[in-house]
């Protein structure tokens, strides 16, 4: 209700939990995931009241995987909410996801009524210590007037430097008290209703220093992991690197940065590689951007030598050096880095004639590892080799389709065989956190942020049985997801691991299911595929398939030594001692 006050600002007589939502409103929100309670019941209300979107989920960790996947696709916060106690406390594995990934969140808790807390009030916990470690910043409203800046302010923190989410602590009584907000206090910065919010760039006297070290190599090569998403540096990555003749390696994060197709794409580099490895140990000259350099982007801290320069652009300054030597340092965001490099470089004449003999191996290299790989990319075995799978997807899959791949070795599957067709986010692995039980959610937030878009997932059967509600919360949704069960009877990547380690095996099989059946109950379309000829026409119909979820139970190696795309370096042996590297 508003009413008119003697001081000229009109007053909006609101209980706290509905002013949340008149903020949000003004920050554009999108949809929003939550399992309520008691205590946000008048934010429920407001929703309902405005016709926001707000979807119930079957469990909180999954409404933060949705919003973490519909904030990186939308390149906008995601929002998302629980009760207190269980509520909040099943929200970390979701919010340790988006923290490492640098992804934005605004995260609505409800907790105790302050009068009460502390008396045994049902549910309670010390959620607010459970939380503070899983996010940039943890806000608790102690004052209902306060309620419009603290929201801004939780916006402002999960966009700007590295984003990441915030929770926002909601007492029960803060959320019912009844209120006259003046109705100056409900605006937002529209900055910070998108990420990066506020760009800083690296100094020019460092960039100049790197620009120098580019020019003077023979065999540049650039390495983009996940901030090259954040920052949507995807036309300043391209131009460097087509100026200068310099091809683009990704992490598992960074795929997309340019797209797979292209003849400057040297793949995935790490602990699996197609071709990007050899041209590391080749390189004169490493450009790392928006990558924090950890276990999987470095093979377990084996791959770079250190022999020759090593540039660093990174927004936060801590990770430089963290894991591997950088000769220059270049803090600042990824697209203003990679803008000024270029710039300091020049137009590029005579880096491309020199370097024309270098780029034309890429595509060369690549053709060579295809062929390499082709007993795996059309392997016609039963049950059915990953490969193949991955295979049919890459020719079924539009230009602009989104691919989510669950933890574990969907990631790395994906990671390494699938190819993007443009530049962007149309690859979506969960490796801030490499939890398992993001496939199915991660595709429901993807879905939703993209509903022209073709959005399939990746998911092993151990993952899907984890979220296994989520496809109704899908169907409810109106999200046309199709999800791709990698069906081993199993969890995969622990017996391929135990396989290579022990050749025996512990807690690591599952009941064989056909989830395809399970599917139908739900009044989802389901179709179970054993033989690879069939994988292309049932990726086909599940596209096609508008109107509901899609599942698409593929029955595939049940071998685990056949479980991974590659040797895991974790199982290689070192001459000294017996221990994995």
């Amino acid at each position: 209700m508003t009413t008119e006050t003697g001081d000229n600002d009109p007053k909006l007589t609101l209980a706290g939990g509905a002013a949340i939502v008149e903020i949000l409103e003004r920050a554009e929100v999108g949809p929003m995931f939550g399992m309520g309670g008691f205590q946000l019941l008048p934010f429920y209300n407001a929703v309902r009241m405005k016709s926001l979107v707000h979807t119930l989920i079957n469990d909180e960790r999954s409404g933060a995987f949705a919003a973490d996947a519909w904030a990186r696709v939308s390149g906008r916060p995601g929002v998302c909410d629980a009760t207190l106690g269980p509520g909040a406390t099943n929200l970390v594995t979701g919010l340790m996801e988006s923290f490492n990934a640098g992804v934005p969140l605004v995260v609505f808790t409800g907790d105790t009524h302050r009068d009460h807390s502390w008396k045994n009030m049902t549910q309670e916990a010390r959620q607010i210590d459970i939380l503070r470690p899983a996010v940039k910043e943890v806000i608790r409203i102690e004052k209902v007037h306060r309620i419009p800046e603290l929201v801004r302010r939780a916006y402002a923190v999960a966009t700007s430097g590295r984003p990441g989410p915030v929770v926002v602590d909601v007492p029960e009584d803060v959320a019912h008290e009844v209120y006259d907000f003046p109705l100056s206090d409900f605006w937002i910065d529209p900055a910070t209703t998108r990420y990066p919010a506020f760009r800083s760039r690296p100094a020019a006297d460092d960039v100049e220093r790197a620009a120098a070290a580019i020019a003077r190599a023979k065999r540049p090569l650039l390495l983009v992991g996940g901030g090259i998403h954040l920052s949507h540096a995807y036309d300043a990555l391209r131009l460097l690197a087509e100026s200068h003749a310099i091809p683009v390696a990704h992490s598992l994060s960074g795929k997309g940065g340019i797209a797979c197709t292209d003849p400057l794409s040297a793949g995935l580099f790490g602990r699996y590689s197609r071709i990007a490895n050899d041209l590391i140990d080749a390189s004169d000259c490493l450009i790392v951007v928006g990558c924090k350099l950890g276990e999987i982007a470095t093979r377990r801290f084996q791959l770079f030598k250190g022999n020759v320069p090593l540039i660093h652009l990174e927004l936060v300054p801590e990770e430089i050096g963290r894991t591997t030597r950088a000769d220059h340092a270049l803090v600042g965001d990824a697209r203003l880095g990679l803008e000024d490099l270029a710039h300091a470089l020049g137009a590029g004449e005579k880096a491309r004639a020199a370097r024309a003999a270098y780029v034309a191996e890429v595509p060369e290299r690549m053709a060579a590892w295809r062929k390499s790989a082709a007993d795996r990319l059309e392997s016609e075995e039963t049950p059915i080799n990953l490969g193949r799978m991955l295979n049919e997807l890459n020719r079924e899959m539009p230009e602009d389709g989104i691919l989510v791949a669950d933890g574990g070795f969907a990631a790395h599957w994906g990671g390494l065989l699938y190819d993007t067709k443009r530049a962007g986010r149309g690859f979506i692995a969960d490796r801030g956190f490499a939890s398992i039980g993001y496939g199915v959610p991660g595709a429901l937030g993807a879905q939703l942020a993209a509903p022209d878009r073709a959005v399939v997932a990746i998911t092993g059967d151990g993952g899907f049985n984890m979220t296994i509600g989520e496809i109704e919360t899908a169907r409810r949704a109106g999200a046309p997801v199709t999800l791709l069960i990698v069906n081993n009877a199993a969890s995969g990547y622990v017996k391929a691991l135990q396989h290579a380690m022990f050749g025996a095996y512990q807690s690591s099989d599952l009941i064989e299911m056909n989830y395809a059946e399970i599917a139908k109950d739900f009044g989802c379309h389901g179709v179970r595929v054993t033989e690879p000829s069939e994988l292309g026409a049932a990726i086909r119909a599940g596209i096609a398939e508008r109107g509901r979820p899609s599942v698409i139970d593929v029955v595939v190696t049940r071998d685990p030594a056949k479980m991974l795309p590659g040797v895991d370096n974790r199982t290689l042996k070192v001459e000294k001692g017996d221990r994995p590297v």
